[in-house]
C-alpha cells in the first residue's frame, strides 16, 4: 500500500528525542558529499549555466553538456586532491553510468577510498522512469560490479522520487537515504521491504541551490556553511548534530570557487569535536544503537 511520508514516520521534534552520542566525544559530524553525474547529450541537459536562445531547448546542448564535462575533466581532480590532503575519505553520490563512461574517475574514487552512493542511473527525474524498480537495481548491480562492493546508500537524481521508492530502495537493499531533508539527526522510517534510515543531507549547504539557482556569489556559500557550523557546533555541546556539506565538481570545482570549499574546511577543522564520516560510517553508528537515540 501506497504511504505518503508522515505515514513513514511520525512527527518528533528533535528537543524531544535523546541527544545523540557522537564517536570520540565529537560535537558534530560532518558529512561530506561528491556527486558525480552523467549528462547525456541526446537530452535537455540536467542543468544550464547558459540559457537557452531565445527559450528554445537545444538538442545538442553542447555549451551545458560542456559545461558539466569540465567537471570531470578537471573540476573533480581538485576534490580528489583536497580530499587526500585533508585525510577525508567523503561520500560519492554516483551515477551507476559514470562506472561506464568515466571510469578512469571512478576508479580514482575507489583507490582514494571514498564511498560509493547510488544516485540512480543516470542523471534524470526518477518520476519519469518507467519501470523505476528495474533502474534501481540496475544502478546497484553496475556500482556493485566496479566497486565489489553493493552500495548502501542512495540519492536520487535531483532529489526526486515518488510515494513507492522507499520501498524499492530497500527491496533492493539500499539501507539509508539522502532524499528526506528533514531533520539534523538520522531517523528511520517505515518501507514494505524493512526499515529505511534517513540521513540528513542538505538543500542549504548544496552548491546547485546557492550558486546555480539562487545566484549568489562564491563567497556566500562559503558563509553560509561557516554560519551553520557555528550554530550547529554551539548547539552540539548538547545536542550533538550532522552537518552536511554537497558539492559538484563543474561548481565548486572552478578555479574560482574552490578555495571557498578549501577554506570551510580550514575554518571547521580548528575546532575540537568535530568528526568527519561518510554516509555508510553514519548509518553503521546509527543502526549499531551506539549513537543513543
Amino acid at each position: 500500500m501506497t504511504m505518503i511520508p508522515r505515514e513513514r514516520i511520525p512527527f518528533t521534534p528533535i528537543v524531544d528525542r535523546p541527544a545523540m552520542k557522537v564517536p570520540n566525544n565529537g560535537r558534530i559530524i560532518i558529512w561530506s558529499i561528491v556527486n558525480l553525474e552523467v549528462w547525456d547529450i541526446a537530452r535537455p541537459m540536467a542543468r544550464q549555466m547558459v540559457p537557452a536562445p531565445t527559450g528554445q531547448v537545444l538538442l545538442p546542448d553542447v555549451a551545458n553538456w560542456s559545461w558539466h564535462e569540465y567537471g570531470m575533466r578537471v573540476g573533480v581532480w581538485r576534490f580528489f586532491d583536497l580530499y587526500k590532503k585533508l585525510g577525508i575519505k567523503p561520500t560519492l553520490s554516483i551515477n551507476a553510468r559514470v562506472c561506464e563512461d568515466y571510469p578512469r574517475v571512478a576508479q580514482e574514487a575507489l583507490d582514494q577510498g571514498w564511498e560509493f552512493m547510488a544516485h540512480a542511473y543516470e542523471q534524470g527525474p526518477i518520476h519519469k522512469i518507467e519501470d523505476q524498480s528495474a533502474m534501481i537495481h540496475k544502478t546497484m548491480d553496475v556500482i556493485e560490479a566496479f566497486t565489489h562492493k553493493r552500495p548502501v546508500g542512495w540519492l536520487g537524481p535531483g532529489l526526486t522520487q515518488t510515494l513507492e521508492t522507499p520501498d524499492y530502495l530497500t527491496e533492493a537493499g539500499v539501507k539509508y537515504i539522502g532524499d528526506w531533508v528533514f531533520d539534523e539527526i538520522p531517523s528511520t522510517i517505515t518501507t514494505t521491504h524493512g526499515p529505511l534510515v534517513a540521513l540528513p543531507y542538505t538543500l542549504e549547504l548544496n552548491d546547485i541551490p546557492t550558486m546555480i539557482v539562487q545566484h549568489h556569489e562564491s563567497g556566500y556559500w562559503q558563509q553560509r556553511c561557516t554560519d551553520a557550523f557555528d550554530r550547529l557546533y554551539a548547539e552540539g555541546a548538547e545536542r550533538p548534530r550532522v552537518m552536511a556539506i554537497s558539492i559538484h565538481p563543474y561548481i565548486s570545482g572552478q578555479p574560482h570557487r574552490i578555495k571557498y570549499l578549501e577554506e570551510v574546511y580550514a575554518y571547521i577543522n580548528r575546532f575540537e569535536g568535530v568528526v568527519h564520516m561518510n554516509g555508510e560510517e553514519i548509518y553503521d553508528w546509527y543502526a549499531s544503537g551506539q549513537a543513543g537515540v
